[in-house]
């Protein structure tokens, strides 16, 4: 992705709420909060997917349940106590042990963040179901991520209908999720390495963008590239301090409508366009 994962991440259920960050903090309202992982550093890169086995069928159940316990327990910051179907569902079907290395597959169904080689790390299945349900997408939807990392999160999306352009910066990362995403059959995910924050202007306009990384302005490329009407989500704030995962709305003369849900912590985006951010919001 764009080089940017967190170091750390707290929640209020005791659980990382980083995505693919290598530290992410939750700072949840009155919730206690409590350190649960220091990524280790970078792991082996992920050998092709396994086949699907009855082994790994009970812990995705588990997991699936544990999101949605944690989403309860978040009620008060998100809003709600449940999330769409549609995004449980996903969780279910996504093959997550596919996403990680060999030596880490028996940890694949934990609630937290794992290495995957490069000084990044695969999305916590908490922060890829949040953001998942924030973009309020469904089959037939366009959405474009800023930043591929594993390829969980664009797998994610595409076992809830939606068609993804992802872009990621280290190219390794680039190749490994789209030969892996194509060999589990998610062809209705395209990825390509290049600067994300630039974001894939052939095929905008998006119903919704996912920026996986902590930057202070709204990319305006990602900005111009969102349908109206369509949602924004990401971490933004001070690169250095505490962020706000954010949903922004897109209003019909180009105006966003901001909605802050938690606060987080992430490393920044990087890349040339981030540097020069011309045109953000």
């Amino acid at each position: 992705m764009s080089g940017t994962r967190a170091l750390l991440a707290l929640a209020s259920s005791g659980r990382a709420s980083s995505g693919r960050a290598l530290l992410a903090k939750a700072s949840l309202g009155k919730a206690s909060l409590g350190l649960v992982l220091a990524c280790a550093a970078a792991a082996a890169a992920a050998a092709p997917p396994p086949a699907e086995e009855p082994d790994y069928l009970a812990p995705r159940a588990a997991l699936v349940r544990e999101v949605e316990r944690d989403v309860t327990r978040l009620r008060a910051e998100l809003g709600t106590d449940r999330l769409d179907p549609i995004v449980v569902e996903a969780l279910r079907r996504t093959p997550r042990h596919a996403f990680v290395p060999p030596a880490l597959r028996d940890r694949a169904y934990g609630n937290f963040p794992l290495p995957i080689g490069h000084e990044q790390t695969i999305s916590q299945p908490l922060i890829v179901a949040l953001m998942s349900d924030m973009l309020d997408v469904g089959p037939g939807d366009k959405v474009y991520e800023l930043g591929t990392g594993s390829g969980y999160q664009a797998a994610v999306l595409a076992e809830m209908g939606v068609q993804v352009y992802s872009v990621e910066i280290v190219p390794e990362l680039a190749e490994r999720a789209g030969r892996l995403l194509a060999e589990l059959g998610y062809e209705d995910v395209h990825v390509r390495a290049g600067d994300g924050y630039l974001g894939w202007p052939e095929a905008a306009p998006f119903d919704a963008v996912i920026v996986t990384a902590a930057i202070d302005h709204v990319p305006g490329p990602l900005a111009d590239q969102l349908r109206p009407g369509g949602r924004l989500v990401m971490p933004i704030g001070a690169i250095q301090g505490v962020q706000q995962l954010a949903v922004f709305v897109k209003g019909a003369d180009g105006t966003l409508d901001r909605r802050d849900v938690l606060s987080v912590q992430f490393v920044p985006v990087t890349g040339a366009g981030a540097r020069g951010h011309d045109g953000g919001r």
